[in-house]
């Protein structure tokens, strides 16, 4: 865990993520981690090299969300939708990005119908993406939300959440 924590602030402070722990408010208990990652910066002129972080101060131009992960015993209980809608508000309200992308194994039905409940768009499929869990090739599904979307995405993570009244 040690390492885990320590690569996320080495990221972090290279302007690549932003790592958030997730706890139960009532205790305090962490059940969980998640990160706004692969950060780009579209203002001023272009990095070099590529994904280098922008000018201080700019903020991101779009991002990922990944590597969450939740105790058995936050599953199914709601933390990880609020936590997505803290973090799209984030991204979408107070930076102001353009898009906004998830992704999950492509045989990891759970977490793709998680995304799929937040109201991300399926944009497909790569083939052969990246090293699985299991240490087999993974194809990976990919999901976004544009800003345009946000506001019709934002009130259905409402009405999910008991934050509006369903009409």
């Amino acid at each position: 865990m040690a390492s885990y924590v320590e690569a996320a602030q080495a990221e972090q402070a290279e302007g690549r993520t932003m790592p958030f722990a997730i706890r139960w408010l009532d205790t305090g208990r962490i059940v969980g981690a998640t990160r706004l990652m692969h950060l780009e910066y579209w203002q001023g002129p272009l990095p070099w090299p590529p994904g280098a972080r922008g000018m201080v101060g700019d903020v991101p131009s779009v991002a990922d969300i990944g590597y969450t992960w939740l105790a058995a015993s936050a599953q199914r209980r709601g933390v990880n939708l609020e936590s997505k809608h803290l973090m799209l508000s984030l991204a979408f309200d107070t930076w102001r990005v353009h898009r906004v992308s998830l992704k999950a194994d492509v045989r990891n039905l759970r977490s793709r119908t998680a995304i799929e409940g937040i109201g991300a768009h399926f944009d497909g499929v790569r083939r052969a993406d990246s090293r699985g869990a299991d240490d087999t090739v993974r194809d990976t599904a990919y999901y976004s939300i544009l800003d345009s979307e946000w506001p019709a995405v934002r009130e259905h993570l409402h009405r999910r959440l008991g934050l509006v009244e369903a009409a």
